[in-house]
This record gives structure tokens, sequence and C-alpha cells, in this order.
């Protein structure tokens, strides 16, 4: 919804000045419809050049995500550290056996049931589950588990950042299109030399909203839109290093709420609850049980 917000306001003070300043709108839009073609067309081709499919796909993922804003809240944070502290318990009372029904079959799973928060969000939980699964099958030591999950991070950071990458240097190249509209737009002034002073007019008017719209649409959305993009994929990819943070910390022998706390403090100001919270959290939890 914000990025709506902050849409319209760039559209309404942008052609407000505008109207206020004498233009007439009438004429930008007749001569944007054109325009348009030539410029959203181009970059639309451009990046399709420019990107292999995924990537394209993951540019409406992303752009789709950005609509919805925030992936994540200070309650979904509040379900995950409190997922990851009773698995941990479970792990620690029972053994690491006692783990194996809830990461072979997630969706059956009595913990995270409990927290929809957490097991409605199926990357999250696949990634847990990916974490947890060699430690109980003991196919590599905790120790080297780090390594594990930082080279999966460090692809998932990559994945991230292609789609914004791609979206940013299409934007980028937006100016430019708008200056091929320009250029064409003269090219048709020149062509309409003989037709009078007031179709010149037309001509030249039409070619400059060319480059106006290409700048506008550069600066104004494509721009700040790849911006955005990065800070919904930094905040996923925050919320699956609090997961690496956690599980690595008990695969090395520290005590759940330890473990829990090692992550905690790795968590943004905006999302991380105090140590007086995380405790109130674990004893609720003892409460219910």
């Amino acid at each position: 919804m914000i990025l709506i917000v902050g849409a319209i306001i760039v559209i309404v003070c942008v052609f407000g000045g505008f109207l206020l300043e004498g233009g007439k709108l009438p004429v930008i839009i007749n001569a944007a419809v054109n325009e348009s073609m030539i410029i959203v067309g181009g970059a639309v081709g451009s990046m399709i050049i420019m990107a292999p499919k995924k990537i394209l796909i993951d540019i409406g993922k992303g752009i789709g995500a950005c609509l919805k804003g925030a992936p994540h809240s200070k309650a979904s944070y509040e379900d995950l550290l409190k997922v990851l502290y009773e698995l941990f318990l479970l792990g620690r009372r029972n053994g690491m056996i006692a783990l194996e029904e809830h990461v072979l079959e997630p969706a059956k799973s009595s913990v995270m049931k409990k927290y929809p928060k957490f097991s409605g969000n199926h990357h999250a939980v696949e990634f847990l589950c990916s974490a947890l699964k060699p430690i109980i099958d003991g196919k590599i030591k905790p120790d080297q588990l780090r390594l594990l999950l930082d080279t999966q991070i460090d692809r998932m950071e990559q994945e991230h950042h292609a789609p914004m990458s791609v979206l940013q240097k299409t934007g980028d190249s937006m100016p430019g299109f708008g200056i091929v509209a320009a250029v064409l737009g003269i090219v048709i002034t020149m062509a309409s030399i003989n037709d009078g002073p007031e179709k010149i007019g037309e001509h030249v008017a039409a070619a400059l909203v060319g480059t106006f719209l290409g700048i506008l649409i550069a600066y104004g959305f494509m721009g700040p839109l790849a911006t955005n993009m990065e800070f919904v994929g930094e905040a996923e990819l925050d919320y699956t290093k609090c997961i690496a943070a956690c599980v690595t910390g008990f695969a090395n022998g520290m005590a759940p709420v330890t473990a829990v706390e090692l992550g905690r403090r790795g968590l943004s100001s905006e999302f991380r609850p105090s140590a007086d919270e995380l405790e109130a959290m674990f004893k609720s939890m003892k409460t219910a049980k």
C-alpha cells in the first residue's frame, strides 16, 4: 500500500505543478500514448535481452512483494523465536532424533502448527528443516554447519540481488529511451517543416514529452522500485539469517535459550524483542503447557 501512496504523490506533485504553471494536461496525454510505446516497449525489450527467464519471473514476484509491503513483522519474529526455542528444548531433552518427525514432515509437526506466522512461510520452514536435518542424521559435525548454511545464504543473496540489479539497469536506460523518442519526434518535425508553425510546435512538444517521460519513469518509479525491492530482499534474508544463527548456536552446544538469544541479538531494532519480552514469551509457553 505504501508503494502506491508514493506513486500517487509523485504523479500528483509532478503533474499538479505542471498545471499550476499553466500547462495543459491533454498535450502531455495525447503525446504520451505514442511516446510510451517507444520508451516502455523499448525498455521491456532490453530487459528481455538482458535477463534469463527466471530473473524476469523473479522481477515480477519482487514487484508483487513490494506491493505487499514488509514481509515480516515483530509478531512473525516472535513466532520464529518461539518455534526455535520449543524445537531446541525438545532436542535437548529427548535427543536430536526427537526432532526427526518435525523435520521430515513439517506440515504435520505439532510444534510448527502452533505458530502459523512461521509455518505459513514455506521458504523459512524449508530452510529450518534443511539446517536441522544434517545434524539429526549425523552427516556433518556441528562446527561444519556454519559453512554449510553460509554457502546457502550466499546463494540466496545472489538470487535476491539479480532481479533488483536488472530492474535498476533498466531504469537507468529509461532516459536514453526518452531521448530516442525525442529524436524520432524531431525527425517527424523536420519532415513536417512545411506544415506551419502550429503543427511544428505540436511535434516539438510531443518530442519533449518523450524525454520527460523517460526521466520521470526512471527516477520517479523504476529506481525507487528497485531500491524497495532491495530492502524487501534484505528483510527476507534477515529472517533466514536469524534461523541460521540460532540453529548453529544450538548445534554447537548452546542451551536452547542461549541459542535463541543469539538470534534475537542479530535482529533489527524494529523487530527485536527485548530480553525481558523474550523471557516473558518463554514463561508464557511453559504456562500454556
